[in-house]
């Protein structure tokens, strides 16, 4: 047996107090009783809940004032006394929050109910972490689109973090989506604040907001008792093909090629079904001039030749 397992044997022995099994004594436990007995580790213990931490030249000071020599290994438990006194005093504080990662792929959607009574509904080729801490709740969403239902702690805001932009809540309902170019943002219950480096807004229920270039635009209302992409619907305004393209893709079916250049940046509004992609692009293509090829499993959006 080495050494440190004699340590180990020998500590757990001598600290079971009036438990010691009767047995004999392992090596070692004598010279951990007299290092435990000792008035100096008393002072140090005593001192490490003062100040929080003891020097070497503290120590040293302290075995010097006792004319004692520790006997081998006493250094290291008199070290291991001082971070367990230093722990128990709060100076390393409680241990990190643990993150947690979801993702979902193309046609998967994905429900959670988190520890602290929170409900997320992950659409299509979505990715996020979270991470519930004492203090706050915190949610890093990379890509994609989800919907949280989000349980009221007052003591433990609740931010969304994605692209940067940053949503902060108490407890409310609330749809962020992670574009293109920017993060968007729909409320249906409560209230949030919304925004980034250059500013933010508060957005109420029944009201939605934008954020792009640093910047939270400013609310605008839409019909929150409407169905949404749970329910594969669309409700939206000056939303870009590309865009539309992106959220069609997250529900599976055929891969659709992002649209060319000059059609990307066309401004879509409107109510659109999702369960179709195919049907969907050719009805809006037939008013703004483009048209959808299918080859096998992929749908590409070209120009039509007379717009």
């Amino acid at each position: 047996m080495t050494r440190r397992a004699d340590l180990n044997t020998a500590a757990r022995w001598t600290l079971a107090g009036d438990d010691i099994p009767p047995s004999p004594a392992p090596r070692a436990a004598a010279d951990l009783r007299v290092t435990l007995d000792d008035p100096a580790l008393g002072e140090a213990l005593t001192q490490a809940a003062d100040f929080g931490r003891l020097s070497n030249d503290d120590i040293r000071a302290l075995r010097a004032s006792r004319r004692r020599t520790f006997v081998t290994g006493a250094t290291a438990t008199l070290a291991l006394a001082l971070g367990i006194g230093a722990w128990q005093q709060g100076a390393f504080g409680p241990p990190a929050p643990v993150t947690t990662h979801y993702e979902t792929k193309r046609g998967q959607q994905l429900d959670l109910a988190l520890a602290d009574g929170s409900k997320l509904q992950l659409n299509g080729d979505t990715s996020l972490d979270v991470t519930l801490g004492d203090r706050q709740r915190r949610v890093a969403l990379r890509r994609g689109e989800v919907y949280f239902d989000v349980a009221h702690e007052p003591a433990r805001p609740f931010v969304v973090a994605a692209a940067g932009s940053e949503t902060r809540v108490l407890g409310t309902a609330f749809d962020v989506d992670v574009a293109r170019r920017e993060v968007k943002l729909d409320v249906y219950r409560g209230r949030v604040r919304f925004g980034g480096a250059g500013g933010s807004v508060e957005v109420p229920a029944g009201w939605r907001s934008r954020f792009a270039g640093a910047v939270a635009q400013a609310p605008v209302r839409f019909d929150a008792t409407q169905q949404d992409w749970r329910q594969n619907w669309l409700d939206t305004d000056d939303m870009r093909l590309e865009d539309l393209v992106d959220t069609l893709n997250r529900r599976g079916g055929p891969v659709i090629a992002p649209p060319p250049p000059a059609l990307a940046g066309l401004a879509l509004s409107g109510r659109f079904k999702l369960d179709n992609a195919e049907t969907l692009l050719g009805a809006i293509g037939a008013a703004y001039g483009f048209e959808t090829v299918r080859a096998g499993d992929r749908i590409r959006i070209v120009k039509t030749s007379h717009s």
